[in-house]
């Protein structure tokens, strides 16, 4: 069993300031956990010994030379959709199989400055299309919690390495609830930061004007260190925020004393599974008992919300993945012609997931449909928008469900990808909008299944929802 990788962040840098232990004791354990588990749980597409211990010494290196950097030592596993140099980037696709990156994306950058070692690669949807890590086109992911339900995705593995001892920590990105639908499906925090809060440099997009990079750990305050290290404007994105850095981890309150926290009656109704549903009324209690005050709200364009987020982002995987076309990179199939190889290409290189994806995208964006679908849907985006905007006037944060069931079973919704779709309704919202949320471990079902309960902040908002987490991981006794 890991004794190290199954520790928080805190907690780690706290032995690695007293000097008991060294960056490489953390990474040769998390590395021994991987051999043991991985083989089951397929967390990970790719991980390097020599690579992470290379890292892992030069930080032991740096710290005995006096350097002081916040996160220096911690091993951070990182989902294949983001490019680390000299590392494999294959986004679970057969389309990019053998290929390596030869830059940082910039959020492995200041990761790198802050003394992360970059630790392995975890599987995940191919393209981060899906919500099962059961579309990559490599290996299956399985749920820490129960072997034979889906670990959520796109972010899958990601998650299931943070529960299931294989990661310290972890990088997720979130298009429409990718980071924390899994952290509710696994048990561990899940934190999609605002949209410009940090970088998308270097992350292989799937729908550019919804993807975020964002953290899955053990507890808030491992989020808000590893969001503190990654967050701050960027020339090389244009829709990068140039705002401030707060000190996220230091502001971590004790109380929810003056908070109110707005109940969303439409993420409150039919449809929730009865368990997530007293586990839900229960994180409430939890969070009037340390002081908040709770009143209701209403974000009643919410019916129209799968429909606009399907439309949108397929519109924009669609053109993003016209790129991946066998001339420049990639995998490369013969053809009599550079477009019949283009199409001979993507025919093999593509699974079902993405090409199921990109037809739809094409079809909206088409002649003829683009004012129906792409420019109404966009319409409807700016609706949505403007309820959270209204809700946000009466309140700090809102409190919600991350998925309205716990984790199914594998193979369950492979042949009706519509029920996947309508499982993300509490989670695309918030791609749509902008704004922050946050999954934090909130109970079991019977059958011992993780739910986490899901606070949603305004933009730039990640102060308050991480926040509104970090008393409640307290008070429900989750940390």
């Amino acid at each position: 069993m890991p004794e190290l990788s199954i520790k928080t962040i805190t907690e780690l840098l706290t032995l690695l300031d007293k000097g008991d232990i060294s960056s490489e004791d953390i990474v040769r354990d998390q590395l021994a956990a991987i051999a043991s588990n991985d083989a089951e749980l397929g967390a990970y597409i790719w991980s390097s010994e020599e690579d992470a211990i290379l890292q892992a010494k030069e930080a032991d290196r740096r710290r005995q030379s006096g350097d002081s950097a916040p996160l220096l030592g911690i091993p951070v596993a990182v989902k294949d959709v983001l490019n680390v140099k000299g590392q494999p980037c294959t986004c679970a696709s057969r389309i990019l199989e053998g290929y390596t990156a030869v830059y940082d994306a910039t959020s492995i950058a200041k990761l790198r400055q802050a003394g992360a070692v970059m630790a392995g690669r975890t599987n995940m949807d191919e393209f981060a299309m899906g919500s099962t890590t059961e579309n990559s086109a490599f290996k299956v992911t399985k749920n820490p919690a129960d072997t034979s339900r889906v670990p959520g995705g796109s972010s899958g593995g990601s998650a299931a390495a943070v529960a299931g001892g294989e990661a310290v920590a972890a990088l997720g990105t979130d298009t429409g609830g990718s980071i924390r639908q899994p952290a509710s499906f696994c048990g561990c925090v899940g934190l999609k930061p605002s949209y410009g809060r940090v970088s998308r440099y270097g992350l292989t997009a799937f729908a550019s004007s919804l993807d975020q990079i964002g953290p899955i750990t053990k507890t808030v305050e491992d989020a808000a260190l590893l969001l503190e290290a990654m967050a701050g404007g960027d020339p090389m994105d244009s829709t990068s925020l140039i705002e401030p850095v707060p000190a996220y981890a230091d502001r971590l309150p004790d109380t929810l004393a003056g908070v109110k926290i707005g109940l969303p009656k439409e993420y409150l109704g039919d449809g929730l599974d009865p368990e997530v549903r007293a586990v839900i009324e229960e994180s409430i209690k939890v969070c009037e008992e340390a002081g908040a005050e709770l009143v209701e709200v209403s974000l009643p364009h919410t019916e129209y919300a799968i429909a606009t987020y399907y439309v949108i982002a397929t519109a924009e995987a669609s053109a993003n993945l016209a790129r991946f076309d066998g001339v420049r990179y990639g995998a490369r199939v013969a053809g009599a012609d550079p477009i019949d190889m283009y199409c001979r290409t993507r025919e093999a290189g593509f699974g079902p997931e993405v090409k199921r994806r990109v037809i739809l995208g094409t079809y909206v964006l088409s002649s003829g449909y683009y004012d129906a679908y792409y420019l109404r849907a966009q319409k409807v985006r700016t609706l949505i928008r403007r309820d959270f905007e209204a809700a946000f006037k009466q309140c700090s944060v809102l409190l919600s469900p991350v998925t309205p069931a716990p984790a199914y079973k594998l193979g369950e919704k492979e042949s009706d990808p519509l029920q996947m779709y309508l499982g993300d309704i509490f989670t695309v919202t918030a791609n749509l909008a902008g704004i922050c949320g946050i999954s934090v471990p909130a109970g079991l079902t019977a059958e011992k299944l993780p739910v986490g309960v899901q606070f949603l902040g305004p933009a730039l908002g990640e102060e308050a929802v991480l926040g509104a987490g970090h008393v409640f991981e307290r008070a429900a006794g989750r940390q």
